[in-house]
């Protein structure tokens, strides 16, 4: 936790120097992706609608009449239209509406209960397009404003405000929350609440950076904000975001209660809401121990984010305002210019598009399947095998997890309690969900006697054998031979054609790729592959498991490679040509860790595995790429294959591993200083550009070639798939912000001096020949 990292990193500072304070990862650089629900919270649109909008806000659309108790307290009833609580422009002024003609006006009332009528939210967040589609961003400024002045507006009633939650209070919903002065919430484990526009490349613009550190102190408060982690209910209690938590179906009467007894005084409240402890008034209220508690913040910030994103600087910056001016007016201001400054940002406008993205992949066009999937067999119990029983397992599938032997069946159920165990352990899981999911897992092997008859109800089987095709071929017949005629059976292949697996079912209309990427549990993307004969109901009982899961699926074409190996083929094979070329181990990892990739090339093959990358790499070459194979030399890995040098899993790659430690020994730079034929004296520049022009061409080459439907899909498999600079949208988004034409001119500088293998591909000549974007109104993706 950040807060306690920063804590023990002033401790230290006492006794060491201040280049040793150490800290834990508030963020990394390629996780502003995962939880729609989260990044839908995280936009910001809540404010009074502009006039020439709205003629007569509609109240009744959104809130249910308010009721008043013979006690006095007014019960205001959130319920939207749609089935999630959400904040828009319309429902800012109906807000604005009720609260000035329901509540404000009434003597009788002498406190509010604000409740959602929904089962399962209270406000789960804000319209993102309300962002999106206003182009000026400095419009946002008075709309900010008048949202304030509304919240301001509530308070000056002077009468006590309880906030009672249930389910999802996150980005404008949590803001809400704060403005009140006493905060219930259930214990359900839909609860939770966050402040996640970080992940959107904003801040919390309705005065969520000045009201919430004064109320749970200034680290928590930095640790919400900067990682948009969710707060569950027993954290909230603790760290006094919330006063109180009980059932759900006690919510409505404790909050009643709690407002009665805050009108009559029986309950008073303080801010902050638990008292500091000496060490964190040390750190948070005395200048040596701000100024301490700064850079060390700044330190984390910039060791997991390279510096590239704005939002969490910005976050610091409207902190430290409030730190210093008592003019809450002034703070206020200075929150929403900064949101308006980042919201007119590249890099805001990229995460945005890949949460459009997320949203539009939730949805397919393959229709829906005659049989509901309940139950998923998956044939394998090494780590992919495991992983993917794993994530069914927590879903709710009773999945059939099944091994050759009953050692191999042992280490798949030994890595997933342990990876639930972990959970257990930082109480992100319960016990009784832990015993759920293990009993949702039926362990069979090849000596279980009735493991035929368990699979005659898989509706669903998955595949996670080695890659060898006879062993494929042999797995298909054995298995279609047990299973109900219904069954999908869907291979993990990473590189076998599914057409070839196809060959051998009697049933090739329901077989399809589903290919996940390893570790499983963490790896968010998906690809979803159905050879030429796949029926598209068989396609879409493959994407709705995999939505299910957790996943981002995206739909590809049976080609080799796929959609994301197919692009990391020419990227592997330039990073060879640039070692070639001179260019050392560090500078290439750096390089690309300065373009914003989680890691470096030279990391990334030791930690997916030199043998992996390089077979790989060898399979691509012999494939259907051509040119665009050529121009290094991957016998760089073959050799090193050769030596028993696969990466860290054997503890010597490109780097030696000595625990957390990696060092580059004398060897390996000999290896790759002899590898070398001459020396170019690259910059970090050149090996950026040459690296990812391989990349994002390639990309483009396969929208060419239809292996992927459009852009969106494109920019969410490479962001998902290999952690491609989040901050730059992907591919296709990073094009659109660099300039399509000036990239194919830097593309043809290079295929000049360096051969065919740089030439951009036809639609990226097209584009820059027309002057449009891949992204935009009458763009290719209309996003």
């Amino acid at each position: 936790m950040l807060r306690r990292s920063i804590s023990k990193s002033i401790r230290l500072a006492a006794s060491r120097p201040a280049a040793s304070l150490h800290a834990s990862r508030a963020f990394t650089r390629a996780s502003y992706t995962q939880k729609s629900a989260s990044l839908i919270a995280a936009s910001r649109s809540f404010s009074a609608v502009p006039n020439d909008a709205l003629s007569k806000p509609d109240v009744s659309k959104f809130f249910r009449p308010v009721e008043v108790t013979p006690t006095g307290v007014a019960i205001v009833r959130l319920d939207g239209p749609k089935a999630m609580n959400t904040i828009s422009f319309e429902f800012s002024a109906a807000a604005k509406e009720m609260w000035s003609t329901e509540i404000a006006p009434r003597n009788d009332v002498k406190s509010v209960v604000f409740i959602s009528a929904k089962k399962d939210n209270f406000i789960a967040g804000a319209d993102i397009q309300d962002i999106k589609n206003m182009e000026d961003k400095t419009k946002l400024l008075p709309i900010i404003e008048d949202g304030i002045e509304f919240f301001k507006d509530m308070k000056s009633k002077k009468i006590p405000m309880v906030c009672a939650i249930n389910g999802p209070a996150l980005g404008g919903g949590l803001e809400w929350a704060l403005w009140c002065d006493y905060r219930v919430c259930s214990d359900s484990s839909k609860t939770k609440m966050g402040l996640p526009e970080v992940k959107l490349g904003l801040l919390p613009g309705f005065g969520g950076t000045q009201n919430l550190f004064p109320l749970i102190g200034v680290q928590g408060a930095m640790d919400m904000m900067l990682t948009g982690k969710d707060i569950r209910p027993a954290k909230a209690k603790k760290m006094g975001l919330v006063d109180l938590v009980v059932s759900e179906h006690q919510l409505e009467s404790s909050a009643i209660r709690a407002a009665e007894d805050l009108a009559n005084g029986d309950i008073k409240v303080k801010i902050p809401r638990k008292p500091k402890s000496w060490m964190a008034w040390g750190i948070e209220d005395t200048p040596p121990g701000q100024s301490k508690m700064w850079e060390t913040i700044n330190k984390m910030v910039m060791k997991n984010t390279n510096g590239v994103y704005p939002a969490p600087f910005a976050i610091i910056e409207c902190v430290k305002e409030g730190l210093k001016s008592s003019d809450m007016d002034a703070r206020y201001k200075f929150e929403r210019e900064k949101f308006a400054e980042l919201a007119a940002t590249n890099e805001s406008a990229s995460l945005i598009g890949i949460f459009d993205g997320m949203t539009a992949l939730k949805k397919h066009s393959f229709g829906e399947p005659k049989n509901e999937t309940k139950n998923v067999a998956v044939l394998g119990a090494g780590l992919m095998g495991a992983g993917i029983a794993q994530i069914s397992a927590e879903k709710g599938y009773r999945v059939l997890l099944k091994d050759k032997t009953e050692d191999g069946l042992a280490k798949g159920e030994q890595y997933i309690n342990g990876n639930w165990d972990k959970k257990l352990k930082r109480k992100t899981m319960t016990m009784h969900k832990h015993n759920q999911n293990t009993a949702n897992i039926v362990p069979l092997s090849d000596n279980t006697e009735s493991w035929k008859q368990h699979f005659s109800q898989a509706d669903l089987v998955i595949e996670a054998v080695f890659e060898d095709i006879d062993l494929k071929h042999r797995v298909v017949k054995e298995i279609e031979d047990v299973t109900p005629d219904h069954c999908v059976f869907a291979t993990n292949t990473s590189a076998i054609p599914i057409a070839d697996i196809a060959k051998a079912s009697k049933r090739p209309d329901q077989l399809v790729g589903m290919h996940y990427f390893s570790p499983v549990p963490q790896m968010p993307l998906l690809e979803i592959i159905p050879h030429a004969g796949t029926s598209d109901l068989t396609t879409a009982a493959a994407y709705n498991v995999g939505t299910k899961q957790g996943k981002t699926c995206i739909a590809v074409k049976d080609v080799p490679g796929f959609y994301v190996n197919r692009c990391l083929g020419p990227f592997l094979v330039e990073v060879s040509a640039l070692a070639k070329d001179g260019a050392g181990l560090e500078l290439l990892d750096k390089a690309m860790l300065n373009f914003g990739m989680p890691v470096g090339p030279v990391t990334l093959a030791d930690e997916v595995g030199i043998d992996v990358s390089n077979k790989v790499a060898s399979f691509l070459s012999n494939a259907d790429l051509g040119v665009r194979m050529e121009g290094g030399d991957i016998s760089l890995m073959g050799e090193m294959v050769e030596k028993g040098w696969l990466g860290r899993k054997t503890g010597q790659g490109f780097y030696t591993y000595d625990g957390k430690k990696k060092t580059i020994s004398a060897e390996v730079k000999q290896y790759a200083a002899d590898f070398a034929t001459r020396d170019l004296g690259l910059t970090e520049e050149d090996v950026q550009n040459r690296i990812v022009s391989r990349f994002v061409n390639e990309a483009v080459m396969c929208l060419q070639d239809e292996i992927i439907a459009d852009p969106v899909n494109g920019d969410i498999g490479l962001i998902f798939g290999t952690g491609f600079a989040p901050f730059r949208g992907g591919p296709f988004r990073y094009l659109d912000t660099y300039g399509i034409e000036k990239y194919v001119a830097m593309m043809n500088g290079f295929a000049e001096k360096m051969g065919p293998q740089f030439e951009p591909c036809q639609l990226l000549k097209d584009m820059a020949a027309s002057g449009k974007k891949f992204h935009g109104p009458n763009s290719a993706s209309g996003l």
